[in-house]
């Protein structure tokens, strides 16, 4: 077996909560070594007390979720101890990674200009609320917020319903992923050119990039998307829900071939000789009556009957809630859930990373228990057993 891509990259992450922990967790997930630098005085990651479900420990599942893979120190980084500790870390890492608001780093210097003299190669990765500077950098932000400011929440919901945000955290999961991948392109040029720099993601400006395609109908064409009925797609039909004989099911037919394929397997050959549906741009002008069609159609079957007949040939997925889509067999098949067996814990289920290795098994290390690593970690640094225990005497760490 190989070693994974990222195995001997150092990161020490002062994270907490979604965003910063879900993308250093992909860090981890690709043999990175991620050190969490946790607050002593404050108990840790504030995720660690995130409820309403635990383990037989007592220990947070909402936790769990964003932080196995990981090592554990509690550090006081007020502290003019712990902050010396810090920079003797520094020095072994590759990387410093934080998710604070925009004007904190500086201010207890995670930034490059603080750390460059420990170790002038680290680079310093912040992903914050709404950047570092600026007239928000001492605000404090979250995923709806941004999903609302953003215009997310205008496309999202029917449109005789009140606007509606994602049903899960999308931007925090797209900044976290976002700052992994920018701290990887400045580990990549860090180790060409020797030296460190900061690099920063503010959920801010993702949740605003990801608005993509449609911003650019708006900056250049002056063209405001709004909510469709049936969750359609913009611009293409048929592209959306549509109800069978026991609920629904959601098709894409997003070439021309499929929408020829679907008319053929619905035993409906003529609406793709009708002018009204012949191409994309007649469909969209008449996607209204489109749906009235192929509502009669797909309602003489189940949506498991479609799938069967659809499978390969036209892009269709059935309406699943969380339980049902974590039990499919193709779930099984990918092996997309891992299972690991821990004393305290019990059986902990989680989401195996979606990059997939060829070669490489994925590591399968729960979530740490808070400082469960100090010892480990700050004797590689250097310091001894007496050391260590006079720092954690004085609270400098646990």
């Amino acid at each position: 077996m190989r070693p994974l891509p990222l195995a001997g990259v150092r990161v020490l992450a002062v994270e907490q909560y979604g965003a910063g922990p879900f993308g250093t967790q992909h860090l981890a997930d690709l043999g990175a070594e991620i050190i969490k630098v946790e607050n002593v005085a404050d108990g840790g990651d504030i995720s660690r007390g995130v409820g309403p479900h635990t383990f037989p420990d007592g220990s947070s599942q909402f936790f769990e979720a964003f932080n196995r893979n990981k090592k554990s120190i509690a550090l006081d980084l007020k502290d003019p101890q712990g902050r010396e500790v810090l920079l003797r870390l520094v020095a072994t890492a590759d990387a410093v990674f934080n998710n604070l608001r925009g004007d904190v780093p500086a201010r207890i210097g995670l930034d490059y200009a603080s750390l460059a003299q420990a170790n002038p190669k680290v680079v310093c990765v912040h992903l914050s609320a709404y950047g570092r500077e600026g007239s928000r950098a001492a605000w404090p932000g979250y995923d709806y917020l941004m999903q609302a400011e953003a215009g997310y929440l205008s496309l999202t919901g029917e449109p005789d319903g009140p606007p509606a945000r994602a049903g899960l955290s999308i931007i925090d999961f797209m900044a976290g992923t976002t700052a992994a991948l920018a701290l990887v392109s400045g580990l990549v040029q860090a180790r060409s050119e020797g030296q460190g720099r900061d690099l920063d993601v503010s959920l801010f400006d993702v949740a605003l990039n990801n608005l993509a395609y449609v911003a650019t109908w708006m900056l250049n064409a002056g063209a405001t998307t709004t909510r469709l009925p049936r969750s359609s797609h913009p611009s293409l039909t048929p592209s959306q829900l549509y109800r069978t004989a026991d609920g629904w099911i959601f098709l894409m037919c997003n070439k021309e071939k499929f929408w020829r394929t679907l008319t053929e397997a619905i035993d409906r050959p003529d609406l793709a000789d009708n002018a009204a549906y012949r191409d994309f741009a007649a469909r969209l002008q008449n996607r209204d009556a489109l749906t009235v069609e192929l509502d009669a159609a797909l309602s003489a079957r189940t949506t498991a009957a479609w799938l069967e007949r659809f499978a390969g040939r036209v892009p269709a997925a059935p309406v699943h809630d969380v339980e049902q889509a974590l039990s499919t067999p193709f779930v099984a098949e990918r092996g997309c859930v891992l299972e690991t067996e821990n004393a305290q814990r019990g059986t902990v289920r989680s989401l195996a990373s979606p990059i997939r290795v060829d070669g490489s098994e994925p590591p399968r290390h729960i979530a740490p228990a808070l400082g469960e690593d100090t010892d480990e970690v700050l004797g590689a640094a250097g310091y001894s057993a007496e050391e260590i225990a006079s720092l954690r005497a004085g609270n400098v760490v646990r």
